[in-house]
Parts: structure tokens; C-alpha cells; sequence
């Protein structure tokens, strides 16, 4: 049985929660109505699912699954969700130091666990900051612009942290050619 491409309807049996209705397709997951065990959200390639009776399997639901997964691409792109962003494997379990010049004064330890989380959530914030600028109907062109260059400068101050990202890619990009 292809028990990935089941529909709504679909009757099964597990072994361990018993008979049961698809209720919902998800890109990975089956939401199932079980009769003794309420609603359980079960793996499509769990091999204690055994059909019963198919219903709706058609090629339609891996489009669902492929629409589901093209939502959540733009919904991170540009809603407020944010995204799990990786520490450099070198930098986890560190301590950043913060020692006075004043050798009589305590220094101030920080996880760098801590403070990247801190940087990270910066950058997420400037991005919709970014995103509230240039949807902005009041504003015209040249100010969306104006405020667009000082949200580029705030990148290309924040390059220096990039020495703590574990992927190139999260990086922070200033305006290039032009010294920040």
C-alpha cells in the first residue's frame, strides 16, 4: 500500500490506537480520528497504519502537500515568523567576556548562546522593519529609500557578528562599496 498519497475518508487501522479516519493531510502527516484514542497526528510512512477502506487517493493531495510547503516558504519569507538560525559549532557552550578596564571591577560573562540569540532577533526585527517601510502607503518613494539606506548601514555595522553564524547565508550584508 502507498500510504502517502491517502485522502480525507481514508478508514485505517493502527496498531497501537486502533481504528481510525484521515481527517486531515498534511505535507508529512496524517491527521487521524481514532475511535477510542480522539485525534492523534501520525507519520504518512508509520508502518502500524494499515488501510482499510481508500478514499480521495489521488495525485491532488501531493498537490496539497506541495501548495502546504510553498505557503510555509513565503509565510517565512514574509511574515513574522522567524526562523531557526544555527550557531558556528566552535562558538556553542562559549562564554563572551566583557572585562573592565578597571581590573578592580568584576567582568560580566555572557553565553554566546545568549547574545547571538540577541543579534538574531535584531536582525529579524530590522527585516520587518524593513518589510513595514515598504509597505507603507504613506510614505513616498524617496522616503522609503532614505529609511531603506539606514536599514542597509544597520546591516553593514552588524557584519562583524557574522563570525557566529554556522551558514554564509544568514549573514548580515551592508551596502557594498561604500565604507559602513
Amino acid at each position: 500500500m502507498d500510504q502517502t498519497t491517502l485522502g480525507i475518508g481514508t478508514r485505517l487501522q493502527h496498531t497501537q490506537f486502533g481504528p481510525g479516519v484521515i481527517i486531515g493531510v498534511r505535507y508529512a502527516t496524517y491527521m487521524i480520528s481514532f475511535i477510542h484514542h480522539g485525534i492523534k497526528e501520525i507519520d504518512k510512512t508509520d508502518n502500524s497504519l494499515d488501510e482499510i477502506i481508500p478514499e480521495n487517493c489521488t495525485v491532488e493531495v501531493e498537490t496539497v502537500s506541495e501548495t502546504e510547503k510553498s505557503l510555509l516558504k513565503i509565510l517565512r519569507l514574509w511574515g513574522n515568523m522567524t526562523e531557526v538560525v544555527p550557531l558556528g559549532e566552535k562558538w556553542i557552550g562559549g562564554i563572551l567576556l566583557l572585562q573592565p578596564a578597571d581590573k578592580n571591577l568584576k567582568p560580566k560573562e555572557v553565553p554566546v548562546a545568549d547574545f547571538f540569540h540577541k543579534i538574531v532577533m535584531l536582525r529579524d526585527r530590522l527585516r520587518v522593519l524593513e518589510q513595514n517601510i515598504n509597505s507603507n502607503k504613506k510614505l513616498s518613494d524617496e522616503e522609503k529609500v532614505n529609511m531603506q539606506q539606514y536599514i542597509t548601514r544597520c546591516y553593514g555595522s552588524l557584519t562583524t557578528f557574522n563570525v557566529l553564524f554556522k551558514d554564509k547565508e544568514h549573514w548580515f550584508v551592508g551596502d557594498k562599496g561604500s565604507d559602513n
